[in-house]
């Protein structure tokens, strides 16, 4: 147990809060007398020359894992037969630089917006090697898909099969679709809950699939590619998706009977370490784990297997950010550990962002680590809470975190695993300037 009460049990005091844990952090990370370096610069001067907050990002580590997680599920595919096809989660964090990464590491692109899609296509992504999501494209966001001959657009409800159909009409062209099914698993961060799930705003019910292909196939101008679904994100292990893939091969099988069904796509949300605590399934065995799974359900179903379609976007970019911090201010604040009225003491780490420029605490009580990055101290550990600087007391970096006890203004601050759904979701709050990214 950690010695300070108000520390959570999974947070044990570190023997050195220099120390920066592997898994969390991008893997060209490490100290040079005593200060963070990333990718061979100094984060200190990167704060000097952009400021901060400021958003780091890896080049090296997102290609290196952009690659790690092609291959791992392209192998495992291949072992039984059949073949993977690797999308990068646009929404995960999208720039033009980060889309030609991708495309040049191998990997098709996921957008959700005609805002992603216009950034997929400065970037010189081919049209065919995009996915188009969302549950309500705008007839303006279909038409541009169409016409610049987006590869898939994901079918999310009975309405947008007509609209899809008289887009690709009006431009004389065949469009290939999905369609996006709840499958009645939903993956949390460590499990899974095999209920009916139906009772979200993306896709339609399993039992109506059937149903919606064949108005599909009605449409001369459509040409159905395979059933989506994506069971959750931050998911640690293969069985959520294996209990959907299985769900989903039954009415893959049912399809079949009224054409060809090549591909099955099963979505993302393979999950990253954020603390000490995490454990995420390492890709290769997550891979084929899956793929067995398919290889075998197919087995039993008699069918041939089909191609399996990914949707990865955290499990790339996220290890590959960091956020840089520079501390204002800090506090000591007494507080009733237990009922007996023992007391214990919390810091409070305020630093110059928060939750415009990461609002996953806020949002899903997210939890982070983070290191003094300047320097190393000798200091023994405290139990701190990093929070920002907005008119919100749930403005909060980093709910629960042991830094050395002489942490103080004018510290570099460096929050890991922030390459994904940080710089996305960022705003303008209290009219703070959005973060700079730094490459």
């Amino acid at each position: 147990m950690a010695l300070n009460p108000l520390a959570p049990p999974w947070l044990i005091e570190p023997g050195d809060a220099n120390a920066l844990l592997p898994g969390l952090w991008s893997r060209t990370v490490h100290r040079e007398d005593g200060a963070i370096v990333v990718g061979g610069v100094p984060v200190a001067e990167l704060a000097e020359r952009f400021g901060t907050p400021l958003y780091v990002v890896d080049e090296a580590e997102a290609r290196q894992r952009a690659v790690e997680v092609r291959s791992a599920l392209q192998r495992a595919f291949a072992e039984v037969g059949s073949a993977a096809r690797v999308y990068y989660a646009g929404k995960a964090f999208l720039s033009i630089e980060v889309a030609r990464w991708m495309t040049e590491s191998g990997l098709n692109i996921d957008v959700c917006s005609g805002g992603e899609l216009a950034v997929a296509l400065a970037a010189g992504v081919p049209a065919e090697r995009l996915g188009f999501h969302g549950n309500n494209k705008s007839l303006a966001e279909i038409d541009r898909a169409v016409a610049e001959g987006v590869g898939a657009i994901i079918i999310d409800s009975l309405q947008e099969i007509e609209r899809v159909a008289d887009a690709a009409e009006r431009h004389g062209v065949v469009q290939r679709v999905r369609l996006r099914v709840n499958s009645g698993v939903h993956a949390h961060t460590h499990a899974f809950l095999a209920t009916a799930h139906e009772d979200q705003k993306f896709g339609i019910a399993l039992a109506d699939a059937a149903d919606a292909v064949a108005r599909i196939r009605s449409h001369a101008g459509l040409a159905f590619l395979g059933l989506h679904c994506h069971i959750g994100s931050q998911i640690f292990g293969a069985d959520g998706f294996a209990e959907s893939a299985a769900r989903l091969l039954s009415v893959h099988k049912e399809l079949l009977a009224g054409g060809d069904v090549p591909e099955l796509n099963l979505g993302g949300g393979f999950g990253i370490a954020y603390t000490a605590a995490d454990d995420p399934a390492p890709i290769e065995a997550l891979a084929r784990s899956i793929a067995e799974t398919v290889a075998a359900g197919c087995e039993d179903l008699d069918i041939p297997i089909p191609a399996v379609a990914f949707e990865p976007g955290r499990s790339i970019v996220g290890t590959a950010g960091l956020t840089l911090y520079t501390v204002g201010t800090t506090k000591d604040v007494t507080v009733a550990a237990q009922d007996d009225g023992e007391t214990a003491v919390r810091r409070y780490v305020s630093v110059d962002g928060g939750m415009s420029d990461n609002a996953r605490p806020a949002l899903y009580g997210a939890d982070y680590s983070a290191r003094i990055a300047g320097r190393e101290s000798a200091a023994a550990p405290a139990l701190v809470r990093v929070a920002g600087k907005h008119c919100e007391s749930g403005d909060i970096v980093v709910d629960a975190e042991y830094l050395p006890g002489d942490v103080a203004p004018g510290d570099l601050l460096a929050v890991p695993a922030t390459g994904a759904y940080c710089w996305s979701l960022a705003s303008n709050y209290n009219y703070l300037g959005r973060p700079r990214s730094s490459p």
